[in-house]
């Protein structure tokens, strides 16, 4: 009974989003994910990957950390909502696949060995919010692949509020140069307020993509920032780089430490970038190749003053702080 109170208690005081609130989520009919649906709270494995694959509109509340054997599928129209700062996933990831109308927030998950922490594959209109997502630095490149990588044909996502840190390749939007057929078009993603810290590489990296990236705190970046190649147009504005060795590019040759099993030779053709609203590039210097015609977004957004990202943006990304 004392512990049903104290959880009834917690999910009281905690708040979160039912809908997502900007950026290309909110177009094609938004996010709402799994509200007005049945509401279920989990704390063990099994009952975890029943809950997120469910037929109906489903509100998922994770209590306690979850060790996973494998990554999971998650069903259309399902919110995943951690519950405090205690809802750490490791094992395996999530996969996000031919689905639409999902929330994930406020989950830490870290370390899954060969895979991506969360992958998102020919679904539309996600919200990533407040999560934490890592690994660590101490094994190669390929131990760990990417936190969130969206992939095939992708559209009307948006990535806020997360804290990004200790990986080598972080977020790769488009999976391979020849997928312009099906990437072509889409892959229209917002990324906003996030926390990238001791990232190598993948800020994201996009191809075929229209990315509006806005309000980042990017924080030693150790080789590359946003990288936007075969074709993808990014809108560049508000962001602030500290210690960031090449904060943008658009040049085409994909660097050693984004593909280091063979990186040589491994160009395409290049990106396009436009700058926005002023950025702070700090001590590193960006190789723009080519301006491009993604200069507006159909949404509105409120940008934070330059000179208060940094404060806004540490106290606000990441689990627990809705």
């Amino acid at each position: 009974m004392y512990l049903l109170v104290v959880l009834l208690a917690s999910l009281l005081s905690w708040t979160h989003y039912a809908a997502a609130q900007d950026g290309y989520a909110t177009e094609n009919g938004g996010v709402t994910g799994g509200s007005g649906g049945t509401t279920i709270t989990v704390s063990s494995a099994a009952a975890f990957e029943t809950a997120i694959v469910q037929d109906e509109p489903t509100v998922v509340y994770l209590s306690g950390p979850l060790e996973l054997d494998d990554r999971l599928n998650v069903a259309s129209n399902t919110s995943i909502f951690g519950i405090g700062s205690d809802a750490v996933i490791t094992g395996g990831g999530l996969r996000i696949e031919d689905a639409s109308n999902v929330i994930v927030q406020n989950l830490v998950i870290n370390k899954i060995v060969g895979d991506d922490a969360i992958s998102i594959q020919e679904s539309t209109n996600v919200w990533i919010d407040h999560n934490e997502f890592f690994s660590d630095t101490d094994h190669g490149f390929d131990y760990y692949d990417g936190l969130l990588d969206i992939t095939h044909g992708c559209d009307f996502i948006t990535v806020s509020y997360n804290y990004f840190h200790d990986h080598y390749k972080c977020s790769l939007i488009g999976a391979d140069p020849d997928n312009a057929d099906e990437d072509t078009g889409k892959f229209h993603i917002t990324y906003h307020h996030n926390y990238f810290k001791n990232i190598h590489t993948r800020t994201p990296a996009a191809r075929f993509a229209h990315v509006h990236s806005y309000n980042n705190l990017f924080e030693d970046i150790v080789s590359q920032g946003i990288h936007s190649r075969s074709d993808a147009e990014v809108l560049i504005e508000g962001n602030v780089f500290v210690n960031s060795t090449e904060p943008l590019s658009t040049y085409g040759f994909v660097i050693p430490d984004d593909s280091p099993e063979d990186p040589e030779g491994d160009y395409e053709p290049d990106g396009y970038a436009n700058l926005g609203a002023d950025n702070d590039w700090g001590s590193g210097e960006i190789n723009l190749t080519q301006t491009g015609t993604f200069t507006s977004v159909p949404y509105a957004y409120t940008l934070t003053p330059l000179d208060e990202v940094q404060a806004a943006v540490q106290a606000g990304a990441g689990v627990g702080k809705l």
